[in-house]
């Protein structure tokens, strides 16, 4: 531990030297393949998840990207890049870099598309009739009723897909890339433990400061009443299963409907019109 903060706390580490860029630098670099990343898995999975939740067809394709979790990103980092760097060699960066954002479009892609399709999907019934009984047409109900809906499952897919994304890019360093993984491989290459984990723990503090961003972003556009519809929900049926479960029971002698009116619940034919009881 003391390593790890003596590595940290290192200023020639933060600013870095004409051969080796600083901490800031391998950030900014580490945050530029996870943005890259994203707004390619983005603009795929978002429409696709918003059109196939909406009109319920080849909904196996969910679970075909949910399959690609299961790839190995280090194994298909090395098969991309055998297959890709033939063709654009002598393109600098691009050679290790197209092949890196690959991978790590193939990892964000099942977040997104999964959540929002189910997003979509999860809409009640009774609201999306409600929009058709309204007149709207099949696209006002999938931008004005589904989509506002399914914005909380739609975050916290982007929100997934971006923590996966921040730990899975330090194997840009694998291929000669930057990045925060560029301290993990070099301090597992040169045993100083303590920049491997200092770069450990940097990735760690940039997915934990990205994730925080995102759930601010998240509660500045997300109305409050669709993020409370599902809390609400499971409130209210705890509390339905709560008084279910307290309710008394009939006594046995009989029930409900054996026993007589109270003065009380008399219905209202049976007074006078000055209010008193007619007699016997």
């Amino acid at each position: 531990m003391n390593d790890v903060l003596l590595w940290l706390n290192d200023p020639q580490n933060w600013t870095g030297t004409r051969v080796s860029p600083g901490i800031v630098e391998q950030a900014a670099a580490h945050l530029a393949y996870t943005a890259i990343a994203l707004s390619i898995a983005g603009v795929i999975a978002f429409p696709l998840g918003l059109f196939l939740g909406h009109t319920g067809r080849a909904s196996w394709l969910v679970s075909v990207a949910n399959g690609l979790r299961a790839l190995p990103t280090v194994g298909l980092l090395i098969l991309l890049y055998v297959m890709v760097s033939p063709l654009i060699s002598g393109r600098g960066d691009a050679v290790y870099l197209v092949p890196t954002e690959i991978a790590l479009v193939l990892l964000a892609l099942p977040a997104i598309l999964a959540n929002t399709y189910a997003g979509v999907r999860n809409v009640p019934p009774a609201v999306r009739d409600a929009a058709q009984g309204m007149g709207m047409t099949g696209r006002q109900v999938l931008f004005r009723v589904e989509l506002p809906n399914a914005l909380p499952l739609v975050f916290s897919g982007l929100r997934s897909a971006a923590l996966q994304v921040i730990a899975t890019a330090t194997i840009a360093a694998y291929v000669g890339l930057g990045g925060l993984g560029r301290y993990v491989y070099d301090g597992l290459a040169s045993r100083d433990f303590g920049q491997m984990a200092g770069g450990a723990v940097l990735v760690a503090a940039l997915a934990l400061l990205v994730d925080l961003v995102l759930s601010l972003v998240q509660r500045a556009t997300v109305s409050r009443g669709v993020s409370g519809r599902f809390s609400r929900r499971s409130t209210r049926d705890s509390r339905t299963a709560a008084v279910t479960a307290v309710r008394p029971e009939p006594p046995s002698g009989g029930t409900d409907g054996d026993r007589r009116p109270t003065p009380a619940s008399a219905p209202a034919s049976a007074l006078t019109p000055s209010g008193d009881r007619p007699s016997g």
